[in-house]
């Protein structure tokens, strides 16, 4: 009967594995923002004329029709260093989650060793020393956790929630990425533009300016007339560096992205755009359902969430016992003897052991908890700027939109000005000030009708980067 005893002890605690997992099991929290009906539904400023509920497209960029800048995505969703790091982020969390698994299966330890001294006569019972001697010791030890309190199924749970953490936030950096590097080509092309108009006012300021001398030499304006058309000159001649830096500045940046230094060359058509490209249908925006599912932030924070979780259960599992089964064989004796059945050892059994739980131990509980909370509100925190992202950038552009068409409509206003101005002061029914007055205003107008196409521009990169899409091709690399 004694003998059947171990076998029962094994068979007993096998048949005990499994049967409890302490800590809660995971899922999204009712009360959580994403929960809400408000948050599911249609964009409070979806305008239909602007926007579409349709789907985001993956592919986002290729709404511009640009090969340009499809090109330049490409290239930087291949060499950016933030998008590196995040790989290599992603491959290590993958790793820890691969260890923490193999936590839960059997290890097995192989030894051997040698070595000559003299074994105490008195641990033999003997009160002789014992001569020196040749002694060895191999064998193999194999041994199994019993997860009777589910630590090690919750620890599994943690470093997978981490590892998709981790996902998400490769697929952050490369939407973000992939938003800058469309935002610093824009930003390219408007400074091109907006320098293009300016030279292009410059020009007709200078033209203006010699018409002055002239007129001043021949008696019909005053020296004063022509500082005034100096002034004038100057003026916009003065805000033609001002393009320039912003265009190397975007010019470097856009090299940063593409993990280029600012020394090497861009491609000359990069360089040369001096138009902003446009979208030739309304946005795609979707609805506050997909978003929050699309959204890898809010993914991360969602995963990081489960894994505060899962961590209440492993430090409640630190209450109880831990079960190990183990079994041993091999030989140990005299070196020359090793391997004889007078050297064989064997054993096998549990070993329990128990960290008898005290204030420190439920404190770490009361911890875990704590971050739980914490991390549910950050969660929320998560997808309430997320909605906001999305409505302010709706708003801002149909309002920039809208601003656009009246600075146009300005602009063309100012132009006809400019030009019956012109006419009546050739004609000597016009004193010069108003002329000059009237070409003063209409520089302002084209610069403000640049500056307006260069924001709107922006708006549509911020309102495809708060939409969260263009994640989609990369989830297929470094292994998902």
């Amino acid at each position: 009967m004694s003998r059947l005893y171990p076998a029962g002890l094994l068979l007993t605690l096998t048949a005990l594995a499994g049967c409890t997992t302490v800590g809660p099991d995971y899922q999204l929290p009712a009360n959580s923002v994403m929960q809400r009906q408000a948050a599911q539904g249609r964009f409070a400023n979806a305008d239909g004329r602007l926007s579409s509920s349709q789907p985001v497209a993956p592919r986002w960029w290729q709404l511009y029709h640009d090969p340009v800048l499809n090109q330049l995505v490409e290239q930087a969703q291949q060499a950016n260093t933030d998008l590196r790091a995040a790989t290599a982020n992603l491959q290590k969390a993958l790793a820890v989650a691969s260890q923490v698994s193999a936590e839960a299966g059997p290890h097995a330890e192989l030894s051997a060793s040698a070595e000559r001294a003299r074994v105490s006569g008195q641990s033999m019972l003997l009160d002789m020393p014992l001569p020196v001697s040749n002694l060895g010791d191999e064998g193999i030890s194999v041994a199994y956790q019993l997860d009777l309190f589910g630590k090690l199924r919750r620890g599994d749970e943690a470093a997978e929630a981490n590892s998709e953490a981790s996902v998400a936030a490769r697929d952050l950096a490369r939407i973000t990425v992939t938003a800058e590097t469309v935002r610093s080509y824009l930003q390219i092309c408007s400074a091109n533009h907006g320098y293009q108009v300016l030279q292009q006012q410059s020009v007709l300021q200078q033209k203006q300016l010699q018409l002055t001398r002239r007129l001043a030499s021949a008696g019909r304006l005053s020296a004063t007339d022509v500082l005034r058309a100096q002034a004038q000159a100057d003026s916009v001649a003065a805000g033609l560096p001002a393009y320039q830096a912003q265009r190397d500045a975007a010019r470097y940046r856009l090299a940063m992205l593409l993990g280029q230094t600012p020394a090497e060359t861009l491609p000359a058509a990069a360089l040369s755009c001096a138009q902003e490209p446009q979208l030739a249908q309304a946005i795609p925006v979707g609805d506050g359902r997909a978003l929050l599912a699309r959204r890898p932030d809010v993914k991360q924070a969602e995963r990081k969430l489960a894994q505060s979780s899962a961590m209440i259960g492993v430090a409640t599992a630190e209450l109880y016992p831990s079960i190990t089964l183990g079994a041993s064989a091999g030989f140990t004796g005299m070196l020359e003897d090793l391997g004889q059945r007078s050297t064989q050892r064997f054993g096998y059994g549990p070993l329990i052991s128990w960290t008898i739980p005290d204030s420190g131990a439920r404190a770490r509980v009361t911890a875990a908890r704590a971050d739980n909370a914490a991390a549910l509100a950050h969660f929320d925190g998560v997808v309430l700027n997320a909605l906001r992202e999305v409505e302010t950038s709706l708003s801002l552009y149909g309002k920039d939109l809208q601003r656009l068409a009246l600075l146009r409509t300005a602009r063309d206003s100012a132009k006809q000005a400019a030009a019956q101005n012109r006419r009546l002061y050739q004609a000597g029914r016009s004193p010069y000030l108003s002329s000059l007055d009237a070409d003063r205003t209409l520089v302002g107008n084209e610069m403000a009708v640049a500056s307006a196409e260069s924001q709107l521009a922006q708006d549509q990169v911020n309102l495809f980067l708060a939409l969260g899409g263009g994640w989609e091709e990369g989830k297929t690399q470094t292994g998902q």
